[in-house]
C-alpha cells in the first residue's frame, strides 16, 4: 500500500481548499466533495448499526457494504476512476431479495423506529438517499460514474429492508396510521 499518514493536519486546507487523489485542488465545498463527504457520512451511521447487537448475517451485509462504500469515496475522490460495477449492483439486488422474501407484504407505510437498530438504519437510508440526489447534481457537471447512482439507489433499497428486518427481530415495525390524526 502506498503512504500513510504521518501526521493528520497539513494546513493545506485552511484556506478552504482540499486536494483530490488526483492532487487537484478544488473548494471545500465542491459537490465532488459533498458527494464522498456524505458517503463518508453514510459509511459512519453503518459503523454505529454495526456497533449494535445484530443478527450474523446483517452484520456481515453491512460489513460488506462499508467497504464498498469506502471504495466508493475513494472512486469519487478521483475523478475518471472507475470502481463500483454491475456486479456490486446485482450483489445488492440478490441480497435485497433474500432479505426481503422473508418479510410479509408492505399493506401501510412504514415510519422510521422499532428499536434502535432499526431507527439509526433508517436514518442510513435517508443519509443514502441524500447522497445519490449529490450524485445525480455532481453528474451534471462532472463526470460520474452511472453505476455509482444505480448502486446508491440499490443501497437505500436494501437499507429499508434492512431496517425492516432489524425491526421485526425484537418487537414490531411502526407502521403509519392514517386515522391516527382524524381530528373527529
Amino acid at each position: 500500500m502506498g503512504n500513510r499518514l504521518s501526521r493528520i493536519y497539513t494546513r493545506t486546507g485552511d484556506d478552504g481548499s482540499t486536494g483530490l487523489g488526483d492532487g487537484s485542488r478544488v473548494a471545500k465545498d465542491d459537490l465532488r466533495i459533498e458527494a464522498y463527504g456524505t458517503v463518508d457520512e453514510l459509511n459512519s451511521h453503518l459503523g454505529v448499526i454495526l456497533a449494535l447487537n445484530l443478527p450474523s448475517e446483517i452484520s456481515q451485509l453491512l460489513v460488506k457494504v462499508q467497504h464498498l462504500l469506502f471504495n466508493l469515496g475513494g472512486e469519487l475522490c478521483v475523478p475518471e476512476t472507475l470502481v463500483i460495477k454491475q456486479d456490486h449492483v446485482d450483489w445488492l439486488e440478490e441480497s435485497l431479495d433474500r432479505l426481503n422474501a422473508e418479510l410479509p407484504s408492505l399493506r401501510e407505510f412504514i415510519l422510521p423506529g422499532g428499536n434502535l437498530a432499526a431507527a439509526v438504519c433508517h436514518v442510513a437510508r435517508t443519509v443514502c438517499r441524500r447522497c445519490e440526489r449529490i450524485l445525480v447534481s455532481l453528474s451534471r457537471e462532472q463526470s460520474v460514474n452511472p453505476m455509482a447512482c444505480t448502486f446508491l439507489n440499490r443501497l437505500s433499497d436494501l437499507l429499508f429492508v434492512v431496517a425492516r428486518v432489524l425491526a421485526r427481530a425484537d418487537g414490531e415495525e411502526v407502521f403509519w396510521d392514517r386515522d391516527l390524526l382524524s381530528w373527529d
